[in-house]
């Protein structure tokens, strides 16, 4: 998998591309992570992205013709690319969104800036605009760390356990059980008994369950994309839930 990242900042990603999960897997060349400055294209003696917006109005906007030039430079004539713009106005970000670029080969990720971008470049250049929540950034920088690094841990063999992925909140729509290590007790607090059990379906059961119980407190939002299999409607059943999950999947 190979990443683009265009940027008039580009110390404000070096750090965090440098460390953990991200830098193992550049080690291993399980991912290409390269970095262009958008200033580096610039036409003018003082490295001008961004002029006022035709019609008047507040801020700046980023200019199409260094962005089009950082752009090209980055292409890959063997590579098929996918150029995303970071946008308020894009599609939310999500599980299957980063699921779905997990399958690219190569992604460009444009970091917005000021007012946004003209919008001749985007009409031209950008295949998808992605937000990563409804709320505003200074700039599509901390977006494209977002994307980069959920889409990374979603590549074979990036991440120790092949299982991690898969089980993670919003793999099923259905958030993460409580979680437990060492000591036995703290704070007075023992883990659940089940969990020394040994019997591992017993386990796996009550972590479906607290899964399921979390979900419904914290986001039962969720639970109308949920699709339980037969035995686990089964289990809900028995453990009086699946009236209460019934009509949670039919409020939402």
């Amino acid at each position: 998998m190979i990443f683009d990242i265009l940027t008039i900042f580009p110390d404000l990603l070096e750090s965090p591309l440098n460390e953990s999960i991200i830098r193992r897997a550049r080690e291993k060349q399980q991912v290409q992570i390269s970095i262009t400055n958008i200033r580096d294209f610039a036409l003018d003696k003082h490295s001008m992205t961004d002029d006022r917006p035709f019609g008047g109005g507040e801020g700046m906007v980023m200019k199409p013709e260094p962005l089009t030039a950082a752009l090209d430079s980055v292409k890959k004539e063997a590579v098929k690319e996918r150029v995303i713009l970071l946008s308020p106005q894009g599609r939310q970000y999500n599980q299957k969104i980063a699921e779905e670029f997990s399958r690219e080969e190569h992604l460009i990720l444009v970091c917005g800036r000021y007012e946004g971008v003209d919008e001749r470049f985007r009409a031209a250049s950008v295949d998808d605009e992605i937000s990563i929540g409804d709320y505003i950034l200074t700039g599509g920088e901390l977006a494209a760390m977002v994307i980069i690094d959920s889409v990374t841990r979603l590549l074979p063999g990036v991440l120790g356990c092949a299982d991690s992925a898969e089980k993670d909140t919003f793999s099923r729509h259905l958030l993460k059980h409580p979680q437990y290590t060492r000591p036995r007790v703290f704070a007075g607090e023992e883990i659940p008994e089940v969990l020394l059990s040994g019997n591992h379906g017993n386990i796996e059961q009550s972590r479906f369950l607290e899964s399921v119980k979390r979900t419904m407190d914290r986001r039962p939002d969720l639970l109308a994309k949920v699709l339980f299999t037969k035995t686990e409607i089964k289990l809900l059943k028995k453990q009086q839930l699946w009236k209460d999950i019934q009509v949670l999947q039919q409020v939402q």
